[in-house]
């Protein structure tokens, strides 16, 4: 169990939260040239500028090019046509094309829009040069900012849900080999027949995990405000507080599966069942509202999908109480029905 309390959480944060990213880098691109003009110049040139692209060479066919992108050399191929700088002068219009490996759908969604948006800006700033000359002066002036994640930084949205796993893996999967180690070495029979309460007993074996995964989440909170400087903007006391709640669910559920079982290995296998369903299915990586309705629906019975939603509104947006009232007292009512399925399916096996 050491290496659960103490190795896991702590590789688990530092290596998940720079590995696990939806950021696309490093796209490989090829430029098929055929005009050699000082315009196409400047459209590859502003290819070159972004830190997402990465110039593998110029291919003098498009056939050539594909090749290197069936190979997996390149990710996306930039075909410029012979007249573009011509048909620009003459006719205020021409045409490029991208060419993107759509192998892995959401990464070429991702590249297909870097790729997009260069061309545009490139596009506006003929239109401004061809409409009104060297001395126009745009009427309107747009800037932009982005709340609660200015610099757009992946790391700021995993964090936290990273932190929900971190404390999750201490308590569901813990409390799930806590009892049923007591059947494997014999000792679950002098506890039966000794005087305690059944609530007491549930209390004994619970409360020191909910106390080490709080110390975790401490430890994780200070980690990602030194490491990855991940903004703490709402109540610390309001994290911790929901964290309290949200373990008392998990403890729950792990107790509830190690009465269902009569090994640690059992139990580890059931309890890394739920947990993968809860992760892949909470919003961790992808968000729930581009879920399907039914998916949607199942997420009402899992406690991951809560406690993300409310770390996340806490930290990134200094959400308080009240705004995730709603969120908190289903957790409530998720943590009482865990820990009496516990408790009623101990005594029944006791």
């Amino acid at each position: 169990m050491l290496p659960v309390i103490f190795v896991i959480p702590i590789v688990q944060l530092l290596i998940l939260a720079f590995a696990v990213t939806f950021e696309i880098r490093n796209i490989n691109l090829v430029v098929v040239d055929q005009d050699h003009s000082p315009m196409s110049r400047v459209l590859i040139s502003k290819f070159k500028a972004p830190e997402f692209y990465t110039l593998k060479g110029y291919a003098p066919t498009y056939i050539q090019a594909a090749e290197l992108l069936k190979v997996g050399k390149a990710h996306q191929v930039l075909v410029i046509p012979k007249g573009f700088d011509k048909d620009l002068v003459k006719e205020t219009k021409s045409s490029v094309q991208l060419v993107t490996n759509a192998i892995d759908g959401s990464a070429a969604a991702i590249m297909n829009a870097y790729g997009v948006n260069i061309i545009m800006d490139y596009n506006q700033e003929l239109s401004v040069k061809t409409l009104s000359g060297a001395d126009f002066r745009q009427p309107l002036s747009v800037s932009h900012s982005y709340w609660f994640n200015p610099d757009l930084n992946y790391t700021t949205y995993m964090v936290p849900g990273i932190l929900v796993l971190l404390i999750t893996i201490i308590g569901m999967f813990l409390s799930s080999m806590n009892v049923v180690r007591e059947q494997e070495i014999g000792t679950i029979e002098q506890i039966n027949v000794s005087p305690i309460k059944k609530y007491q007993f549930v209390t004994g074996k619970l409360l020191p995990f909910w106390f080490i995964a709080l110390f975790e989440l401490a430890f994780g909170l200070t980690l990602a405000r030194m490491i990855f400087h991940i903004p703490i903007v709402g109540s610390v006391y309001l994290i911790f507080g929901v964290a309290a709640v949200y373990l008392l669910a998990v403890l729950g559920i792990g107790l509830f599966i190690s009465t269902l079982v009569n090994t640690q290995q059992q139990a580890m296998f059931l309890a890394w069942f739920f947990a993968v369903v809860f992760i892949m299915m909470s919003g961790l990586f992808t968000p729930v509202e581009s879920m399907p309705h039914w998916a949607q629906q199942v997420n009402l019975i899992n406690p991951i999908a809560y406690f993300i939603r409310m770390i996340r509104m806490i930290m990134l947006k200094g959400s308080q109480f009240p705004d995730i009232a709603r969120p908190f007292f289903s957790m409530v009512v998720y943590a009482v029905f865990a820990l009496s399925m516990a408790v009623w399916r101990y005594r029944k096996v006791a």
